[in-house]
């Protein structure tokens, strides 16, 4: 054995040893709000990050990766995932104020951070400008998982997870220049910004768009769910290395293909069984990379760089609150009164205060170049701003949701939930016992005394149902958009048959979601 092969196979070792650490610990963390129910006050990812400083603070390390392979391993399973999930539909009915957020407000914050870095702290342009760049990009998953936990309005949780999307897309694009400007590889002047620009986002888009409808096509000519899944993560890295070397915006490329790939190719080419397989394998694989990106927040954190970096990471957070609120109240304004957005105050200051930072600014500052003079310093304010917005805006969006009355009244919702379930449950027991009751070895009395009983108590469920239904907007609305939502299922379904069969060669227009539109707005003008 030579000795490269030696080294290439240590190398291995080391890398699995730390793989099996991280996913160790990862899982330890997701149990312990289990064992300890007052954890669970505090957001999953927020609790990775205390013990990633904790392991810091012993010198233990968990990941070590170049510069070159963060924005490469962590991007696009994060962008695909949540591209994935996101509904067109629904998505498209607010796309100008997301639009808005994820344009204006990311030359807003790169600028606004920039001017204060520049010409408060005397930081140079440059460092300013990277700065502003990496914390421009905002991270909802903590508190889209506190949404859902809490039950709070679906539209607030699409605004909040689009405008991430999108806004994550655009910040990476603003740092890929900055990167090459600060290093004098790059041209500086508006003409040249904006043909680049719209160079990155045009090859984005098209590469996206074809690889994201030529393997929705193909995977309707045949059903393995195996490769199916596979091929989604083909698809995520395979679009995004190869919008990369096009010269275009690989960020860009992965959100097109996911929003197709999740909206059309699955609903032609997947059967149900293999959407919800690829679903849970991408919640799976989202849950790691977050795991360790969270992890790396405080392992990588230096308490010496912080200590050193205090001043210009409280003047950098100051910069950032305000050139956000300029962006989500103004554009927010702006929105309601072009597009008729109706985006209420309370929404949005749940927008502004929901913008925490996390993954996507820590894999963007780790990626200087270690050419980049004070690329430590980048890092550090960087980690600092995140580790800040975990602590303070993680910890306190529950509450501020509790002050505005956007919290619903999750208890009921639990309680009208459990008796549905109890209701499928009863019903399924007694069209068993009507199947078995023909059998001579089941005593006739036994089995109509049990059906009296089971009968009596599925009559006070529903009552109990009813009543809760009757008393509950809330609950009324809930019970409509699953509905809805089971109803277009059975119309897609039913689509994508004719379309593996060849009957037909695309899917045809939704006749439902244009009933559901149209009885939608009746209702809202």
């Amino acid at each position: 054995m030579t000795p490269e092969t030696l080294i290439h196979e240590v190398t291995i070792e080391g890398n699995l040893k730390q793989f099996l650490l991280v996913l160790l610990v990862s899982l330890s963390v997701a149990v312990l709000p289990q064992i300890w129910g007052w954890l669970r006050q505090i957001p999953y990812t927020l609790l990775l990050v205390i013990v990633g400083l904790g392991l810091a603070f012993i010198d233990v390390r968990l990941v070590s990766l170049s510069p070159e392979l963060i924005l490469l391993i962590f991007l696009p399973p994060l962008l695909f995932e949540a591209a994935w999930n996101l509904e067109w539909s629904k998505l498209k009915r607010d796309l100008v104020p997301i639009a808005l957020y994820a344009v204006l407000g990311v030359v807003i914050s790169v600028a606004g951070v920039a001017f204060a870095l520049n010409q408060i702290a005397g930081v140079s342009l440059a460092i300013a400008l990277l700065v502003g760049a990496s914390i421009s990009a905002t991270d909802p998953v903590s508190v889209i998982a506190l949404f859902r936990e809490l039950g709070v309005e679906k539209r607030l949780a699409l605004l909040v997870e689009g405008e991430s999307l999108f806004n994550d897309g655009i910040a990476v694009v603003a740092f890929s220049f900055l990167v090459g400007f600060s290093l004098g590889t790059d041209e500086v002047g508006i003409p040249s910004l904006v043909a680049r620009f719209l160079a990155f986002v045009g090859i984005g888009i098209a590469v996206g768009s074809a690889i994201g409808f030529g393997i929705s096509y193909l995977t309707q000519r045949f059903d393995l769910p195996l490769v199916e899944q596979s091929l989604t993560l083909v698809s995520a890295y395979g679009t995004y290395i190869i919008v990369e070397d096009l010269g275009g915006s690989g960020v860009i490329g992965v959100v097109v293909m996911g929003l197709i790939f999740g909206n059309f190719g699955s609903q032609i080419g997947m059967q149900p069984s293999t959407r919800l397989a690829v679903t849970q394998f991408w919640d799976f694989l989202a849950f790691f990379v977050n795991s360790i990106m969270f992890l790396l927040i405080g392992d990588r954190i230096s308490f010496a760089g912080l200590q050193a970096n205090l001043g210009l990471i409280g003047i950098t957070v100051v910069a950032m609150f305000v050139t956000r609120a300029i962006a989500i109240f103004g554009l927010g304004w702006l929105s309601n009164r072009l597009a008729k957005s109706e985006i209420s105050l309370a929404d949005r200051t749940v927008i502004w205060w929901g913008g925490l930072r996390g993954s996507v600014s820590i894999a963007l500052a780790l990626s200087v170049p270690e050419v980049f003079p004070e690329r430590q310093k980048i890092i550090a304010i960087v980690f600092g701003v995140v580790l800040f917005t975990l602590l303070v805006q993680g910890l306190t969006t529950k509450p501020l949701l509790e002050k505005l009355g956007l919290l619903s009244n999750q208890e009921l919702r639990q309680q009208y939930l459990e008796a549905i379930a109890q209701r499928v449950a009863l019903n399924r027991v007694l069209k068993y016992l009507s199947d078995v009751s023909g059998d001579r070895k089941i005593e006739p009395e036994f089995s109509n005394h049990l059906v009296s009983q089971l009968q009596e108590k599925l009559n006070l469920l529903q009552a109990e149902i009813n009543q809760m239904y009757d008393r509950s907007p809330e609950l009324r609305q809930m019970t409509i958009d699953k509905l809805e939502g089971d109803l277009q299922a059975i119309e897609a379904d039913t689509y994508a048959e004719f379309v593996r069969a060849g009957q037909l060669n695309e899917m045809p227009i939704s006749v439902l979601q244009q009933c559901f539109q149209a009885r939608n707005e009746k209702i809202v003008y």
